[in-house]
């Protein structure tokens, strides 16, 4: 395998397009030109070539995540599962012949263990760079949620679903600080104007509680629901 040209992007600065003999086109980063020694009329050997195709991979990885958290931020656990889920493609009709046994699985699990490395490699660099940050991302959550109203346990829900990893959590919800008023605004909208009844009440706690408020901001809220209808 040979290079045949070697040039700088025009449209993407920092990439360098790799022309091979076989016609066939690699994208890669101003570093990896550097790191592997790259020039036009190279002889790769077949681990260069190897090096090269990895160097490829990583380069469309990185675009494609800085792509992704030009759109929204995101955690690394939901980077991760977003570069390693594969384009929907359209399923065949019949999709191996009678006589195939269908793919192999163990094949593609290691193609799916290593798109998961290299996609963490990406990941780190994005650490590094400053363009991912676990803890930043817990904060805007967390202001995010507190904002709409909900309540920590729902906050920590959703910093679980969206992979933030444990040890940010304490420190994000220091941010969320418990507001009786907003506790007691929900409880009044839900309570529609209807009479403060031990049914009614009922509703709102389990309103509240399905907010992801705990019994202490619940009781506060009903207790200023009973005041207001005695003043």
């Amino acid at each position: 395998m040979k290079i045949e040209k070697l040039e700088p992007s025009q449209h993407k600065q920092g990439r360098w397009l790799v022309w091979l003999d076989d016609a066939s086109l690699v994208r890669v980063g101003e570093g990896d030109v550097l790191s592997l020694g790259l020039y036009a009329g190279k002889e790769l050997t077949a681990g260069e070539g190897e090096a090269l195709a990895a160097a490829g991979e990583r380069s469309k990885l990185m675009e494609r995540a800085v792509g992704l958290l030009a759109q929204r931020p995101m955690s690394r656990s939901e980077l991760l599962d977003r570069l390693c889920t594969p384009p929907r493609q359209k399923r065949e009709k019949y999709p191996y012949d009678k006589l195939d046994d269908g793919p192999d699985l163990e094949l593609l699990q290691a193609q799916r263990e290593a798109l998961r490395e290299r996609a963490g490699g990406v990941a780190d660099r994005l650490i590094e760079l400053g363009l991912l940050n676990d803890g930043e991302y817990a904060r805007t959550v967390v202001r995010h949620y507190a904002a709409k109203g909900y309540g920590p346990r729902k906050i920590r829900d959703e910093l679980y679903r969206r992979g933030v990893p444990r040890e940010f959590w304490e420190e994000a919800m220091e941010e969320w600080k418990p507001d009786g008023e907003q506790v007691a605004k929900l409880a009044r909208q839900k309570l529609r104007g209807a009479e403060p009844t031990r049914e009614n009440l009922k509703k709102v706690s389990e309103y509240l509680a399905r907010r992801g408020y705990g019994w202490d901001e619940i009781s506060g809220a009903l207790e200023r629901l009973r005041e207001e209808e005695w003043e």
